[in-house]
C-alpha cells in the first residue's frame, strides 16, 4: 500500500534539510559528461571530502547539518565544456573538469570560498572568465523552461521535484478539475505537439476524451531516433517526474487508467532513471490504485523499444507495443478513437508531456505570451555541427537562426574547430523530416507555419548547423541513406522508392549522373512524398527536395561540371596549387606517382588536371598549405 505524505509536508522537508548544508556541489550526470568522467569526478569529490573531514551527505534526505551535499543531475546543456560541476549557494560553474581537479576545488572553493580561475568558462577571444552559470552567453541567451530543472535538481530525488512545485498540477487536476476543464487549459495556452506534427494537445487530448470506452490509455513517446537529436533523452534522465506528471493531467483529461513510456533500448540511462522515478511516485501515492487518495488508479509501464526509428510513428508505436512487428497502418482510425488494443489513446512525444505541467503552474494565459501567435511556448534543439557551442538549447518559438547559431551556438567555426570569420551555408532543422534553411532564412522566426512554407519543419528539434566547406548533394545522401535504411518496407512507394533515390544520390556523387539525373530525382521525391502510408516515407525526401531548391547550383557543378564544389566527393575531387602560397619546393611534384604536376624554381607549380588521378599525395606532401582540394576557381 502506498504511503500518501502530503506534498506540503515533503516540500517543507526537503527545504529544511537544504538549509542545513553550507554548500551543495551538483555534477552532471548526463548521458554525454557520464561518458566524459564525471562518476569519476564523483567518487574523487567523496574520497576528498572524506580524507578533510568534512561532513556530507548524498541526497538531501536528513537534517543534519553536514557541511556538503552531493547531487548528480541530468544533462545541464553545455554538452561542448563538460563534464560540468556547479557550486551552490555561489552559483559557480566549472567546465571541462577532470578527476585530478577535484583536490583544487575542495580546497579553494568549499573550504575557502574562492573560485578555481583555470576551470571557470573562459569568453573567446580573451573576453575574460565568467564564474556563475546565469552571465554565460550561452545560457543567458535562452529561456530555460523546460530545462531549467533538468541540470539542478537531484534526478533521482522526488522531494526536490516536489520542492520545485512538482506534483501539485496533477493533484490539482485529479482533485479540482473536470476532464473537460484540462483539455480546455491545454487547448487555450496554445500548447502543440513537440514531436514533428504540432497538432493541438488540447484538441486531440478532447478527441479521446469523447470516445467513450472502458480502458484508456496515455503513451508517452520516448522513441527519439533522429541523428544528432537528444532533448526527449535529456528530459528523462534529468527530469523524469516533470514527463510522469504531464502523463498523469493526460490520464485525467481523457480518463485513462494505463499509461505507457516507449523508449528505445539505446536510453539505459533514461530507462533506468523513469523506473526510479516511477518507483518513487508509486510509493508516494501518487501512481497506483489510489492517486492523491482520489480512488482513482493510474500506472505507468516502461516498454522498450528495439531503435527502429519507423516506431516513432504512432500506429507502428502501438503495434510495437502490442507485441507485433513496428509498421505503420492506416488512416482514420486515429490513436484517439481506436488505438493500443482497439481502445482511444492518446500518444505525445515527451517534450509535450513535460511542458504540460509547465503549462498548469503558469496558467494558459501566461504560457500563451511566450512564442509566436500560430506557436507558443518554447521550444529545445540540440545544437550540433559546425559551431563553436554545441549542446542542448531552449528558445522561444520566433527565435531567428541567427540568434541561435550566433548568439547562443557562438558562431560558426572551420572544420577544425576554430572560428577564422567562416561563413554559415546551412542548417538541417528536424532531422532526416526536415529540410535546409539557408542564408536567406537567418532571420525568420522559426515556427511551425514558417518552416512549412521554406519546406522544412520542427520536427522533433535537431539542428546540424553547416559551414560552407559542406557538400550539400552528400548532406542529402547520409539523410536518405537513414531513412531508407529505416524504412519498414510495407509500403512499395518508400521501400523502393528511397532506394531509388540513394541510388541517385550516388550517381551524382560518383561522377556518372546526367541532367536527367536531377530531373528524376525531383520527380521520383515527389511520387514517394505523395505516396508513401506514414510520415516516414512522406518526409524522406524532404533535405533533398530543400538542398535541390536552395543548392541547385552545387547539383549541376557534380552532374555537368564532374567537380564537388566542396571537394568532399572523392570520386570528382579537383586539386589545385595557390601560387600565393607554393615555395616551389617540388616536394608535391616528387610525391606524385603520375608526373601530373611541373613547375621550376620560383616559380609556382601547377597541376594538370587531366593527369591528376585525384590520389591526394601532392596534398599530403605539401608543408605550406599550398595544395587545396575542391573549386577553387
Amino acid at each position: 500500500m502506498a504511503e500518501l505524505i502530503s506534498l506540503e509536508l515533503r516540500a517543507e522537508h526537503f527545504s529544511k534539510a537544504s538549509q542545513s548544508h553550507k554548500n551543495r556541489v551538483v555534477i552532471c550526470a548526463g548521458t554525454g559528461c557520464i561518458a566524459n568522467g564525471s562518476m569519476k569526478i564523483y567518487d574523487r569529490f567523496i574520497e576528498a571530502v572524506k580524507d578533510k573531514g568534512i561532513s556530507y551527505d548524498v541526497a538531501l534526505e536528513k537534517e543534519d547539518d553536514a557541511d556538503l551535499a552531493f547531487a548528480l543531475s541530468g544533462c545541464q546543456g553545455f554538452c561542448q565544456m563538460g563534464p560540468l560541476v556547479t557550486v551552490f549557494p555561489q552559483g559557480i560553474l566549472y567546465v571541462k573538469v577532470k578527476p585530478d581537479d577535484v583536490e583544487e576545488i575542495v580546497e579553494k572553493t568549499l573550504l575557502g570560498s574562492e573560485p578555481v580561475e583555470r576551470l571557470l568558462y573562459t569568453l573567446p577571444d580573451g573576453g575574460g572568465t565568467i564564474a556563475e552559470e546565469k552571465n554565460i552567453p550561452f545560457y543567458a541567451r535562452q529561456r530555460r523552461l523546460l530545462l531549467e530543472l533538468c541540470g539542478q535538481i537531484d534526478a533521482g530525488s522526488i522531494d526536490e521535484y516536489i520542492h520545485h512545485g512538482g506534483y501539485f498540477s496533477a493533484r490539482k487536476a485529479v482533485l479540482e478539475m473536470s476532464d473537460k476543464q484540462i483539455c480546455d487549459e491545454i487547448s487555450a495556452a496554445g500548447l502543440r505537439g513537440r514531436g514533428g506534427g504540432g497538432f493541438s494537445t488540447g484538441r486531440k487530448w478532447d478527441l479521446a476524451r469523447v470516445n467513450e470506452s472502458d480502458v484508456k490509455y496515455v503513451i508517452c513517446n520516448g522513441d527519439e531516433g533522429d541523428p544528432g537529436a537528444f532533448m526527449d533523452r535529456c528530459l528523462m534522465e534529468g527530469n523524469p517526474h516533470s514527463v510522469l506528471e504531464g502523463m498523469l493531467i493526460a490520464a485525467q483529461a481523457i480518463n485513462a487508467t494505463e499509461g505507457y513510456i516507449y523508449v528505445r533500448m539505446e536510453y539505459p540511462l533514461a530507462v533506468q532513471r523513469l523506473n526510479m522515478a516511477i518507483g518513487a511516485a508509486r510509493s508516494a501515492g501518487i501512481l497506483g490504485n489510489n492517486i492523491f487518495g482520489s480512488g482513482k488508479r493510474f500506472d505507468i509501464t516502461i516498454m522498450e523499444g528495439a531503435g527502429a526509428f519507423v516506431c516513432g510513428e504512432e500506429t507502428a508505436l502501438i503495434a510495437s507495443i502490442e507485441g507485433k512487428r513496428g509498421m505503420p497502418t492506416l488512416k482514420p482510425p486515429f490513436p484517439t478513437q481506436r488505438g493500443l488494443f482497439g481502445k482511444p489513446t492518446v500518444i505525445n512525444n515527451v517534450e509535450t508531456l513535460a511542458a504540460v505541467p509547465l503549462v498548469m503552474r503558469m496558467g494558459s494565459g501566461e504560457y500563451a505570451k511566450l512564442g509566436t501567435e500560430t506557436a507558443k511556448g518554447t521550444k529545445t534543439f540540440a545544437l550540433t555541427g559546425h559551431v563553436e557551442n554545441t549542446g542542448l538549447i531552449e528558445v522561444p518559438f520566433g527565435a531567428t537562426l541567427r540568434e541561435i547559431v550566433n548568439d547562443i551556438g557562438g558562431g560558426v567555426i572551420d572544420n577544425h574547430g576554430k572560428r577564422c570569420g567562416v561563413d554559415f551555408k546551412a542548417v538541417q532543422i528536424g532531422g532526416p523530416s526536415g529540410g535546409c534553411l539557408t542564408q536567406e532564412h537567418l532571420d525568420m522566426p522559426l515556427d511551425y507555419d514558417n518552416l512549412t512554407a521554406v519546406g522544412a519543419m520542427v520536427g522533433s528539434g535537431g539542428l546540424v548547423v553547416m559551414n560552407q566547406d559542406t557538400c550539400m548533394v552528400q548532406i542529402a545522401r547520409f539523410f536518405m541513406q537513414f531513412t531508407q535504411n529505416e524504412s519498414c518496407g510495407k509500403c512499395v512507394v518508400c521501400r523502393e522508392g528511397t532506394r531509388q533515390m540513394l541510388a541517385l544520390l550516388d550517381d551524382i556523387i560518383s561522377g556518372v549522373a546526367t541532367p536527367d539525373t536531377l530531373d528524376l530525382l525531383e520527380e521520383l521525391a515527389g511520387v514517394v512524398k505523395l505516396g508513401s502510408l506514414c510520415a516516414l516515407g512522406k518526409t524522406a525526401p524532404n533535405p533533398v527536395l530543400s538542398t535541390l531548391k536552395y543548392f541547385r547550383d552545387e547539383y549541376e557543378a557534380h552532374v555537368v561540371r564532374k567537380i564537388c564544389p566542396t571537394g568532399n566527393c572523392e570520386a570528382l575531387a579537383t586539386y589545385a596549387i595557390l601560387p600565393d602560397k607554393c615555395k616551389s619546393c617540388s616536394l608535391c611534384a616528387k610525391k606524385c606517382p603520375v608526373e601530373a604536376i611541373t613547375g621550376e624554381k620560383g616559380v609556382p607549380y601547377v597541376i594538370d588536371k587531366e593527369k591528376c588521378i585525384k590520389c591526394g599525395a601532392c596534398e599530403a606532401a605539401c608543408k605550406f598549405g599550398a595544395v587545396v582540394k575542391g573549386d577553387v576557381g
